[in-house]
């Protein structure tokens, strides 16, 4: 019988898989990528396993899939006993099934383009087209891109006020799926004492022993660094 394999990339999404597999308490093996230092990208090797060669994926019975919140939904799909996905019909199943989505559909926009537009400035570049981009970046950055992380915070933020956790009052898979944008802000500027439920959230979700273990064996991730 074939082992779970979860193509982790460094500094990615895919520790929310190795988190996720620990809290299902799953066999797995992890294949590992480092990325390009210079250009931050997967290493090309990565496309043999999914066209895209993107992480997170994972192959299982010979299939690969890939993407977060496919990724995670599947593994609870298949492996959970109950425990991360409330039941459906609920409000807390409606609740769930929104943050699976909004994690990537929506909150991690505004995270992803400060990454991008904070390192164009120190991209190679003509030095007098280097004031024009520096001028450029910093206007997007405080015009659209903090105005946007803030609002989604806020959101965020509401939520927690609602429950405990994203979905309700239990731990389920859609918090390990939120994980990553609320870690993406806190890397940042954006997440401060101003939001003291988020940060409570943050240190609720560090201390669980299936993350601390996540992080052993995938090794530690810098979220300035997002893939």
């Amino acid at each position: 019988m074939s082992v779970l394999t979860v193509h982790h990339l460094d500094h990615s999404r895919s520790h929310r898989v190795l988190w996720l597999l620990e809290e299902l308490g799953i066999e797995y093996d992890i294949q590992r990528y480092v990325r390009d230092p210079a250009t931050l990208r997967a290493p090309p090797s990565l496309k043999a396993i999914h066209p895209l060669g993107r992480a997170p994926t994972i192959t299982d019975g010979g299939r690969a899939l890939a993407e977060s919140g496919a990724v995670l939904e599947y593994l609870v799909d298949r492996y959970d006993d109950g425990r991360l996905a409330p039941a459906r019909g609920t409000p807390e199943r409606e609740r769930y099934t929104y943050f699976m989505h909004y994690a990537e559909g929506s909150a991690m926009l505004p995270l992803v383009l400060r990454l991008i537009f904070g390192q164009m400035p120190r991209q190679p570049m003509p030095a007098l087209a280097r004031p024009v981009v520096r001028a450029l970046a910093k206007n997007v950055i405080d015009t659209f891109v903090r105005p946007q992380i803030a609002q989604h915070l806020d959101h965020m933020e509401a939520a927690l006020a609602e429950s405990l956790w994203f979905a309700g009052d239990a731990f389920s898979a859609a918090d390990v799926q939120m994980s990553f944008p609320v870690e993406a802000a806190a890397a940042g500027p954006g997440l401060d004492p101003s939001r003291p439920r988020l940060l409570a959230y943050l240190d609720r979700i560090r201390a669980r022993p299936a993350y601390r273990r996540a992080l052993a064996k995938g090794g530690p991730f810098d979220l300035t660094k997002l893939g």
